[in-house]
């Protein structure tokens, strides 16, 4: 019989051994090997059993073993030790303490519907967990001060498994929070903190608070299986990413608007500072901006008032690069969610509507909203910024794509949690200790490795991840029906000195799981080499409700079952952290090879570069602007390709040549077939030492508080100081130049200081005359744009120049004034110039936050 409901006992520990309870409360041990070695002695094979989950090794650990573990002198010196390292970490100053920066935020909140910490904490499905995960790792590594915020899913995001003919399985297990790494919010009489979020009809949306300690950083997860819940709302947060449109909707609202409540009741209850800049991770966290509007409503702030003392403090990051991946509701959805008797005092509907507008007048556009409640926004990799500038090019209408207010900041990963072992050793061992510290001169120090060193450090992560092929392949197939008899097959699977090529993400359709498919039979010839062999690992999971990803998934699987192939190509079902480690530490090349620009970045070669796995990519996302020819390979595109199947068939031969001719010749050029390939590991080390401090997670943070939270925290004193009154000012002066922009008027524009032939050293006096409509002078920024233009007169890389006023002109009603500046001729070539009337104020993060621009 089955049980109605389910729960987990942790462990009395002894009063000696209380320290170990705390160490597994702080997920820092996640990504901190001393700890998990301290686990992994409290009982080796249980822990093995439990698969580096520490709850459930105190759950499950004999009664007899703790006592024993209490009176022994080395286990407890050791529990000490590494205590008060934890106290250490969590209480010295760290890198954002010692910036000394003026202003700097007390605290930032981190929204995001999915956070990828461990495996043992399922809340993630993909790259945007991993991402938010390693975000709030390396904060806490930085001492920069964030609070997390997301959902905590009962089910998570689903287990897969095969069917005997390859069809993706999803199985979604229940996750009793008491027995995760979890704590829940409670008041000082014990009692749960909750928050709720008003629903139509009359209806309230209930969720208690759990709380994960990420090192120094809180992550609060909000949950909705409480008994104040219909069964209905219980269901909210069941599972991440399910469920039909009214419940995303129901979701997003739990997370932006009870996330906003569910800090307002941490800070209430533990006295920390309440966030004064607000990060939103992707448009699914939206709604918080609602919330705060609403907040500041209640103090006698207009909507308007409201509106940008919110959007001040907000960071909104986007992560895709296709209409088709945002969030959009039906209109009419979010109408009856924040109308009617569900309506807000001071948060008219309609103004919440014009908020997710869109050119389609029954949607409401998630990222569209994200764009117009902050101030600030950013993509997540060059190309993808330059990709997110068109995109949205719309809301900024008059403005170049280079002049949208869309910048980007390339994502990084922690290099604690995915370097392995093997390689902290050899570094430790040839360059000195430090490697993990943070500082990227670690990384640097890889191009003194000795080559050998090198080479056997990479053959013992291969053979390691061989092993963990195996299992995997043994397990699943078990699974899928197999008998154990007919399995012996398994143990050839891979070979250690074989060269290994990973592949591992999310399915959705732009990532072309199967392009390595398109011709069959030169895989195999590729595969099946008898002087230069590869072997493949590929893993990755479709969305449940994506049968076309499942299909991909299908004809992968169905291919590398073939016996004649499948000791060298392999899928491996349910990828997640764990597996994750293996594949990015073991592999030789990390292949990638979506269609471009459809990459926002992609951080999993990132990862793999870490451990000395050189990329094979398109170049598309972070690689396209870090590839620098002696990294690994960039595989041509097809780009201007319109046929799909054309593109396919252009890039799949192209991977096959880098392949054949390229990639394995260099991996088996050596003087003898045991020695190591010297021009191969040259390119490791140059990766390693190069690369590696590009991409850290480090950088990433650092440049987030720089450009953006430092910004943001000084537009929200600004807007916020002497009772809001910067709020209320800057709103009024919105409404005033909107109202007057009609009227601005460029009257004239002309030049001197040129002879016949401008030459270079020379200089141009631009003059222009501009009637205001109005408006003061204080109001409007008159710029010359100039530089080099191409055919169509179209200015390249324009360099600007504010113009100032020389006195009145003669412009219709006596407003005209003339501005005048200098500007210089410093290169030879095709040369053109504009003027144009931009708003100014100074509590602007952009010159075209409004919209707003008058060209002649």
């Amino acid at each position: 019989m089955r049980a109605l409901r389910r729960f987990t006992v942790r462990a009395q520990l002894p009063e000696q051994l209380a320290a170990l309870g705390e160490l597994v409360l702080n997920l820092r041990w996640s990504w901190h090997p001393d700890t998990l070695d301290l686990f992994e002695s409290v009982d080796p094979e249980l822990w093995r059993a439990c698969k580096g989950d520490p709850v459930r090794l105190l759950g499950e650990v004999d009664h007899d073993r703790l006592v024993a573990l209490s009176t022994d002198r080395k286990f407890l010196r050791r529990l000490s030790d590494a205590a008060d390292d934890l106290q250490d970490y969590l209480t010295t100053d760290r890198w954002y303490q010692k910036q000394a920066i003026a202003d700097a935020p007390r605290a930032i909140a981190y929204f995001s519907p999915e956070f990828g910490i461990t495996e043992v904490l399922p809340q993630y499905s993909g790259g945007l967990g991993i991402l938010a995960g390693d975000h709030l790792k390396t904060a806490s590594d930085l001492g920069v001060p964030i609070i997390g915020v997301g959902l905590l899913y009962r089910a998570g995001y689903f287990v897969q498994s095969l069917s005997r003919d390859g069809w993706q399985q999803e199985r979604y297990p229940g996750i009793d929070p008491h027995g995760l790494p979890l704590t829940q919010l409670t008041d000082s009489g014990g009692v749960p903190v909750k928050v709720a979020v008003g629903l139509p009809e009359g209806r309230t949306l209930h969720a208690q608070i759990w709380k994960a300690q990420v090192g120094r950083v809180p992550l609060l997860l909000l949950d909705s299986d409480v008994e104040d819940n219909s069964s209905a709302e219980r269901s909210v947060t069941d599972r991440l990413y399910g469920g039909g449109t009214d419940h995303r909707l129901l979701q997003e609202m739990l997370l932006g608007i009870g996330g906003v409540r569910a800090l307002r009741a941490y800070s209430a209850v533990t006295g920390e500072p309440a966030p004064t800049v607000y990060h939103t991770n992707e448009g699914h966290a939206g709604f918080l901006g609602l919330e705060r509007i609403r907040e500041l409503t209640e103090t006698g702030l207009s909507f308007d008032e409201a509106l940008e003392a919110a959007r001040a403090g907000t960071l909104f990051t986007t992560h895709t690069p296709v209409p088709a991946g945002i969030d959009r509701f039906p209109k009419d959805l979010v109408a009856r969610h924040f109308g009617g008797d569900n309506t807000w005092p001071g948060v008219p509907v309609e103004r919440v509507l014009e908020l997710g507008a869109e050119p389609d007048p029954n949607v409401f556009n998630m990222a569209h909203m994200g764009l117009r409640l902050a101030q600030r926004s950013n993509g997540v990799s060059s190309l993808h910024g330059i990709v997110s500038r068109e995109m949205f090019a719309a809301l900024w209408a008059g403005f170049d794509h280079s002049e949208v207010p869309i910048g980007s900041v390339t994502n990084g990963v922690h290099a604690p949690t995915w370097v392995s072992r093997a390689v902290v050793e050899l570094a430790d061992r040839q360059t000195g200790p430090g490697l993990l510290s943070g500082d990227a001169a670690g990384f640097a120090q890889f191009d003194r490795v000795s080559d050998e060193a090198i080479w056997a450090t990479r053959r013992e992560l291969r053979e390691q991840l061989v092993a963990e092929i195996r299992r995997r392949v043994r397990a699943s197939w078990l699974q899928r029906g197999a008998a154990p008899g007919e399995l012996d097959w398994v143990e050839s699977v891979f070979d250690p000195d074989v060269l290994t090529i990973g592949f591992a993400r999310r399915v959705p359709s732009y990532k072309r799981l199967t392009l390595m498919l398109r011709d069959s039979e030169r895989l195999k010839r590729l595969l099946l080499h008898a002087e230069r062999p590869v072997q493949m690992v590929i893993a990755g999971k479709a969305h449940p409700a994506d049968d076309g990803g499942k299909l991909l998934v299908q004809q992968i699987v169905q291919f590398a079952d073939s016996p004649g192939v499948r000791h060298r190509i392999v899928f491996l079902p349910d990828y997640d952290i764990g597996m994750a480690r293996y594949l990015y530490a073991g592999s030789d090349v990390w292949l990638n090879n979506p269609l471009r620009p459809l990459e926002a970045c992609g951080t999993s070669g990132m990862k793999a570069a870490l451990n000395g796995c050189l990329n094979l990519s398109i170049r598309d996302g972070w690689w396209d602007e870090m590839f620098d020819g002696q990294n690994g390979w960039a595989i041509p595109t097809a780009d201007g390709v319109e046929d799909p199947d054309r593109r396919d068939d252009i890039e799949s031969a192209a991977l096959y040549d880098l392949l054949e001719n390229t990639v394995t010749a260099r991996f088996y050029d050596r003087p003898v077939p045991s020695a190591h390939p010297p021009r191969w590991t040259a390119m490791v080390k140059h990766t390693l030492s190069t690369l590696g401090p590009q991409v850290l997670a480090t950088r990433m943070v650092r440049e987030y508080v720089e450009r953006y939270y430092v910004p943001a925290g000084r537009s929200a004193s600004q807007a916020t100081e002497h009772d809001l009154a910067g709020a209320r000012d800057l709103a009024a002066w919105k409404q005033r130049v909107r109202a007057g922009w009609s009227g601005v008027r460029v009257l004239n524009v002309d030049s001197a200081g040129l002879g016949d032939t401008p030459q270079v050293g020379q200089s141009l006096v631009v003059r222009a005359t501009v009637d205001l409509g109005g408006l003061d002078l204080a109001d409007v920024d008159v710029i010359a744009s100039y530089g080099r233009v191409d055919e169509t007169d179209r200015i390249l890389t324009a360099s600007t120049l504010s113009l100032r006023e020389v006195g009145e002109g003669e412009g219709e009603g006596g407003h005209g004034h003339r501005f005048e500046g200098t500007i210089p001729l410093g290169r030879t070539g095709p040369f053109g110039y504009t003027v144009r009337v931009l708003p100014r104020h100074p509590l602007l993060a952009s010159p075209a936050e409004l919209g707003l621009v008058t060209n002649p």
